[in-house]
C-alpha cells in the first residue's frame, strides 16, 4: 500500500511542499539544493548566542538561490527594541522576508526588553515593516514552562492580534513520534476557539540516538514510547526512523480532526539528504521503505 492510498487526498497534497529547516550557519545551502526544490519555505535557526545578522546573510543566500527564507526570531536573544527594527528591515530589505516564525528562545534570562513572543508582539514592529505571515511554536506534548490553559491563552491572543493586523498567523508544532498528542491538541485548540493553521512537525529521517537525543534536547515526552516500539519492531541496528508513523495516524484520523492542519514542517535531524529523500519516496509510494528495511535488515529478500 502506497502512501498515496494511505493519506486522505487533502494531506497527501499538503506533504510535497513541506518546510524543512537549516541552520543559521548558512553551510547547509549545497545541500539544501540537491535536495530540496526552488520555492521551498526554509527556515532559519536561532540558537543561544547567535548573531540575528547572521540570519540575515543566510536568508540572503537562500532569497538569491531560490527559496523562501523563513527566519526564527528568539525574543529572549534580541538586546533591545532597535537589534528587533534593525533584524526586520534587513530581513524585509535585503531578503525579501515576508513570513517570520517567532520563539521565545533557549536562554532563561532575557539579554534585553523582549521576555516573550508576546513582547514582540505588541512592539508594532511586525506590522511596521509589513511582514505578513507569522508563525508561532505549538507544543503538543506540553510547553516546558506553560500550563495548558495559559499557553491557550497565550495563542488566543495572537490569534485576536492577527485579526486586527490583518496578518496571517500559523503554528508550527514541535516533533512527536506519534500522532495521538497531536490530535488531543488540535481538539483543545478547537475547545479554545483558535482557528489558526496548525503546520505539523516531522522529525525526518535519523538513527534512533540521533532522535533520541534531540527528543530529550526539546522536552518530547510520552511519544517516546513509540520510538522505543519502532526500535523493538524492527531491531536496533535500523539506520532510520522516519515520521511514517505520525503520518499514518493522522490520515485514519476522522476529517473533523485534522481539518486545521495546513501543511508539514521537516526538522532535518539525519540530515537534509534523508529528509529530501523521505519525501520524495512520500510523493511516490512512502510509507513502505521502513517495511521494507526491517525485511532487509531480517536477511530476507523483498518479493
Amino acid at each position: 500500500m502506497t502512501v498515496s492510498d494511505q493519506l486522505s487526498p487533502r494531506l497527501a497534497a499538503l506533504l510535497p511542499s513541506a518546510s524543512v529547516e537549516i541552520s543559521s550557519r548558512g553551510h547547509q545551502l549545497a545541500e539544501l539544493r540537491d535536495h530540496f526544490a526552488a520555492g521551498t519555505d526554509v527556515t532559519i535557526t536561532f540558537l543561544p548566542g547567535d548573531h540575528y545578522r547572521h540570519n540575515v546573510e543566510t536568508a540572503t543566500a537562500l532569497r538569491r538561490a531560490g527559496y523562501n527564507p523563513v527566519p526564527h526570531i528568539a525574543a529572549r536573544e534580541l538586546a533591545s527594541r532597535e537589534a528587533l527594527d534593525d533584524f526586520l528591515a534587513r530581513a524585509r530589505g535585503e531578503a525579501g522576508v515576508s513570513r517570520i516564525l517567532l520563539i521565545a528562545g533557549d536562554v532563561a534570562a532575557a539579554k534585553g526588553p523582549f521576555k516573550s513572543t508576546r513582547d514582540i508582539c505588541v512592539s508594532g514592529l511586525i506590522e511596521a515593516h509589513a511582514v505578513s505571515s507569522v508563525s508561532l511554536a505549538g507544543h503538543p506534548e506540553g510547553h516546558p514552562f506553560l500550563e495548558l490553559p495559559d499557553a491557550m491563552k497565550v495563542l488566543g491572543g495572537w490569534r485576536d492580534w492577527g485579526r486586527q493586523t490583518k496578518t496571517r498567523v500559523d503554528i508550527v508544532t514541535q516533533f512527536c513520534f506519534e500522532s495521538t498528542p497531536i490530535l488531543q491538541w488540535i481538539g483543545a485548540l478547537d475547545r479554545a476557539g483558535i482557528d489558526l493553521p496548525v503546520i505539523i512537525g516531522l522529525a525526518a529521517p535519523a538513527t534512533p540516538a540521533t532522535l533520541t537525543k534531540f527528543a530529550l534536547r526539546c522536552g518530547i515526552g510520552n511519544s517516546m514510547r513509540a520510538l522505543r516500539a519502532q526500535i523493538g519492531r524492527f531491531g536496533r541496528l535500523l539506520t532510520d526512523t522516519g515520521p511514517d508513523d505520525v503520518v499514518r495516524g493522522l490520515r485514519s484520523a476522522p476529517p473533523a480532526a485534522t481539518a486545521s492542519i495546513a501543511g508539514f514542517h521537516l526538522f532535518p535531524f539525519g540530515g537534509l539528504r534523508k529528509a529530501g529523500a523521505w519525501l520524495r519516496d512520500t510523493e511516490h509510494g512512502p510509507l513502505q521503505h521502513v517495511e521494507r528495511a526491517a525485511i532487509s535488515h531480517a536477511g530476507l529478500q523483498n518479493p
